[in-house]
């Protein structure tokens, strides 16, 4: 008979990452593109949000627009400009001059149909003068017409090779059509162009723009070294101080990064980012207690419940990561009375109550997250862990159709078809444990899916299902249960050879395993191996089988 071990509670939902995910995560979060930026006038440059910052924020996105066509004014074209004008460039009449500033005028009115005709007609007027295709170029993005404004930049950058508008301009369309890489050099060639020319309000767009590249690639080399450009150029910019710390930290140069984080938290002691951030520092350097010694010495400065939880949240992290769970439970218990709102320290608090037994305590804490936060699929599946754990089991599979309700990532996903599959199994409905199963491990292959689907398969009668599963199982993690489970279906399935094999390494490992041992006499039986089979079934019936006892008469 098949026989196989109890439910364990799936493990948690990851609420611990690592120092490195988590910034990156704030840093994509924050990063802002340069899409709907334009250099008009250089001195009246429009503000940029910060690349990398600590507040919440939506994903960065560009809006996809259709890439410039292949000419010689594209962006790769431009790309690689010039050292001097293919064409002389034609100076501006007075009444050129005049017309131009009335085309201007007309851009900064916003009347972009009729400063496009006005940038045209000059451009008729004198082709050979970069300034009227610059004009036209941004008449035509705010049209939202990127392949005519491609057109005129290359023309721009063509007759005027020095100036960094053309390359940060085609940079915009580059990174408005998703071409990344292209934007990136863009705005690497407009910095150098822009070097000792640009004021610093278009230093600093520009320094955004390709911030906001760096952060894409994760060069945080590299990004460190414009970030370090920006706080130079406002060195009271709190938020620019903050990101460079990141930046270096997330490079690998966490110990560099300290002064600049001290030095932030100085000038504002209440910084919970900056807190943050020193902290994960002093982690990823190995020196657990000197981070929750800062942790407690930011408890004591920031000033809302918010923020306190935030940082109790961080410090039952860090215990949790060093054994002391118990404390680690205390820390986050104590980050839910700091702010009932927390729905993240409730499902920590949850999270951490499984690794301590608490289920009940782990029930309550996830309700109450996925109370405050019913859209989180992550809290949901935790809850539906818990129930499967506590034989809630109608409870836990309508739980898990929830999350699939979610749009959970592909983990979530695969945990939650999981416990379909297990709530399925123990409802009796086979046929459906065996799709969530495979399903689930199809996504997330593990060791304990295999298992369940092995179980279901067997369950169904359909050993040959179950032995190929149950083998799989195995492989990940050859417990012996499992290969008790893996010799059952290759029994049942009359494959005696590949029983006795599996069941063989059984006894090997554990000699006074009476089941195993009956289990090979049977496979040797079944192989008319008489001898054989009756030296296996004595060794059972004598460590105590009274079924191998009853196959011997």
């Amino acid at each position: 008979m098949l026989r196989y071990t109890r439910f364990r509670t799936p493990g948690g939902f990851q609420v611990t990452q690592h120092t490195r995910s988590v910034l990156i995560g704030l840093m994509l979060g924050l990063a802002t593109s340069a899409s709907g930026q334009t250099l008009v006038e250089v001195a009246t440059t429009t503000s940029i949000q910060n690349t990398l910052q600590s507040t919440g924020s939506s994903p960065l996105k560009v809006p996809t627009l259709p890439t410039p066509a292949a000419t010689p004014a594209d962006p790769s074209a431009a790309g690689a400009a010039p050292t001097a004008p293919a064409i002389p460039v034609t100076p501006l009449t007075a009444g050129q001059q005049a017309q131009l500033q009335g085309a201007q005028g007309a851009f900064r009115a916003g009347n972009y149909a009729k400063a496009r005709r006005e940038f045209e007609l000059l451009v008729a007027a004198n082709y050979t003068n970069p300034e009227p295709h610059f004009g036209l170029a941004l008449a035509l993005l705010a049209q939202k017409d990127d392949k005519g404004a491609a057109f005129e930049l290359g023309q721009f950058v063509a007759l005027a090779p020095d100036r960094y508008e053309g390359p940060y301009n085609l940079g915009v369309i580059a990174t408005r059509a998703g071409n990344h890489d292209e934007a990136l050099k863009l705005y690497t060639q407009a910095q150098t162009l822009m070097a000792g020319k640009a004021p610093p309000a278009a230093q600093r767009q520009v320094l955004e723009a390709l911030a906001a590249e760096q952060t894409r690639k994760a060069d945080f080399t590299a990004l460190g070294a414009t970030l370090a450009q920006i706080t130079a150029l406002d060195p009271k910019d709190l938020d620019a101080q903050y990101r460079l710390a990141q930046a270096r930290t997330l490079a690998g140069q966490g110990a560099a990064a300290l002064p600049g984080v001290y030095a932030l938290l100085r000038s504002d002691p209440a910084r919970l980012d900056g807190a943050l951030l020193l902290a994960d520092i002093y982690v990823a350097q190995g020196l657990p207690e000197r981070a929750l010694r800062e942790v407690n010495a930011a408890l004591a400065r920031v000033k809302t419940g918010a923020d306190r939880s935030e940082l109790l949240l961080r410090k039952a992290t860090i215990l949790a990561a060093g054994g002391d769970s118990y404390g680690a439970v205390l820390s986050a218990q104590n980050a839910t009375r700091e702010d009932g709102r927390n729905a993240a320290a409730f499902a920590r608090l949850g999270e951490l109550r499984v690794l301590r037994n608490d289920r009940p305590g782990a029930l309550g804490a996830y309700q109450n997250a996925v109370k405050l936060s019913p859209k989180s699929a992550a809290y949901r599946v935790g809850l539906a862990g818990v129930r499967l754990t506590l034989n809630q089991t109608d409870e836990a599979a309508l739980d898990a159709a929830l999350v699939l309700k979610l749009q959970p990532d592909g983990a979530t996903q695969a945990r939650a078809q999981f416990i379909q599959g297990v709530a399925a199994y123990r409802q009796q409905n086979y046929a459906q444990a065996v799709a969530a199963l495979k399903a689930s491990q199809a996504r997330s292959p593990s060791a304990d899916t295999a298992l369940w689907l092995g179980l279901s398969a067997y369950a169904r009668k359909d050993y040959g299902g179950a032995a190929s599963a149950l083998a799989e199982s195995v492989k990940l993690n050859p417990a012996p249960t499992t290969r008790m489970n893996l010799a059952s279906a290759l029994l049942a399935s009359a494959r005696y050879a590949e029983a006795e094999a599996v069941l063989r390494g059984l006894v090997t490992d554990a000699p006074r395993n009476a089941e195993a041992w009956f289990m090979l006499g049977l496979a040797q039986r079944a192989q008319l191996r008489e001898g054989d089979a009756k030296v296996s079934l004595k060794t059972a019936a004598t460590l105590g089988s009274a079924k191998a006892k009853g196959a011997m008469k």
